[in-house]
């Protein structure tokens, strides 16, 4: 599939559009998502959704990060607009978060008027600096350092404030600093019956599956089992991930 850089996102277009994504990754890899997420981004956009990938850089100030990203993707629709790229038909947007990027989400669907027909969240932590950066722990102690809005203050946004009714929280297995439990009580007070949950196999990595290259000879070999064995176990986890995300989205996927 072809990626387009356009006002600071990375964007897949599908033939047929049947909605669109936009999607945040982690601290530090969502620099780059069209290639640290690229096999997740470019399955849903085999799926019939337009990907726009919006790349960040991190700092504490999470407002300001999510304000930029939102204002990025926003521009990139009105160029695809524009282009007649899409249509001026309505098309569902359903935001896309891994860890770092859920937070974002949680920000835009709280501070910000969008308009959105749901939002997946994977793997999301909601950490105080101290405990995400280790670097903070050996600076003098006497200094604040602190993300904007401090996790406090991002729940009680997200209690009060978030609009986006229909969500998908996913909690992996083996995740060991998932937060994915608080994020769901808090949204199932907000949107009762509107939020699903799920527990998947796999860990905070899942969702940057990486593709395992593995040619075999000229002639199929137990080498060569070995090698599709290995890609199939290290694709597991993220084939399912990748199926209960488009089951969400699109319901009559399933069908």
């Amino acid at each position: 599939m072809n990626w387009q850089e356009i006002s600071g996102n990375w964007v897949i277009l599908p033939r047929k559009p049947i909605g669109i994504i936009h999607f945040l990754g982690g601290a530090f890899v969502g620099s780059a998502p069209h290639v640290t997420y690229r096999l997740l981004l470019e399955y849903l956009a085999a799926q019939g959704f337009v990907v726009i990938a919006t790349s960040f850089v991190n700092s504490l100030d999470h407002v300001a990060i999510a304000e930029q990203v939102l204002l990025n993707f926003e521009r990139a629709l009105v160029r695809l607009e524009e282009r007649s790229i899409i249509g001026k038909g309505y098309l569902p947007i359903y935001g896309v978060g891994h860890s770092m990027g859920c937070k974002l989400h949680l920000l835009i669907g709280s501070l910000f008027p969008v308009n959105r027909a749901g939002n997946i969240f994977l793997s999301f932590n909601n950490y105080a600096a101290r405990d995400a950066i280790p670097l903070v722990e050996q600076l003098n102690s006497t200094l604040e350092i602190e993300f904007t809005p401090t996790p406090h203050q991002t729940n009680q946004l997200v209690q009060e404030n978030y609009n986006v009714r229909r969500n998908l929280v996913i909690k992996f297995s083996n995740d060991t600093i998932d937060q994915s439990a608080t994020l769901k009580k808090i949204l199932q007070q907000r949107f009762p019956g509107m939020v699903t949950a799920q527990t998947l196999p796999g860990n905070h990595l899942t969702p940057i599956g990486q593709d395992v290259s593995w040619k075999p000879g000229k002639e199929f070999n137990p080498l060569d089992a070995i090698g599709q064995w290995f890609k199939q176990e290290v694709y597991r986890d993220l084939n399912q991930l990748k199926s209960t995300m488009i089951l969400w989205l699109n319901p009559l996927s399933g069908l």
